[in-house]
């Protein structure tokens, strides 16, 4: 009886250490998927950046766009086919983002065809961002803003009502300027899932 008492409470300590060691959230893979003619220099740059909230992020080199993602009567790829595509093409604990210079679009609000600066599932596995709709002066700035906050959606974030957190809803236009960083709140989130944010 003594042997079984020992055997059980052994197991039961055993279980409660695994539980607490894999309560530490793991950070994912982040894998960073140029689209066409999407300039090495800016995805370098992106990995740079990324590196600083997660040193798990790779660059792979450029990819056609997904076959059937063209939306020829605008000129446009359609965000909602290449995120579909991208999200067969890693590892279970990673998640991509596509990066690209064309306009991208999605069906939002009724509308079909609804031009976007980002997509991504939430919570998901891929996301996709265009530089198509960034202001020039700019640039650089604002893209990295708007990949991180795809990334949020892809960890689960939702929109948010604070005009400075870069969660905020775009609403048709750009706002990244007057987005600083992410609100205490959606800060709080990302550090649960594993992210270093300063």
């Amino acid at each position: 009886m003594k042997y079984f008492l020992f055997v059980l409470f052994f197991v039961f300590v055993s279980c409660t250490n695994k539980k607490n060691e894999n309560s530490t959230p793991i950070q994912k893979v982040i894998v960073i998927q140029p689209l066409g003619d999407f300039s090495l220099n800016e995805a370098e740059r992106v990995l740079s950046e990324i590196k600083a909230i997660n040193p798990n992020v790779v660059l792979r080199k450029n990819i056609e766009f997904p076959k059937g993602s063209y939306y020829q009567p605008r000129n446009r790829y359609r965000a909602d086919s290449i995120i579909k595509s991208l999200k067969n093409n890693i590892e279970k604990d990673s998640v991509i983002v596509g990066l690209s210079n064309f306009d991208i679009s999605t069906t939002k609000n009724g509308i079909k065809d609804w031009g976007v600066m980002g997509l991504g599932y939430n919570p998901g596995k891929s996301c996709v961002v265009s530089t198509f709709r960034l202001s020039r002066k700019n640039k650089n700035e604002q893209f990295y803003k708007l990949v991180l906050h795809e990334l949020g959606h892809t960890e689960g974030l939702p929109y948010c009502k604070v005009k400075t957190c870069l969660m905020r809803d775009a609403k048709g236009g750009n706002p990244f300027n007057e987005e600083k960083s992410f609100c205490n709140n959606c800060k709080s989130f990302l550090e649960n899932k594993g992210w270093s944010l300063i």
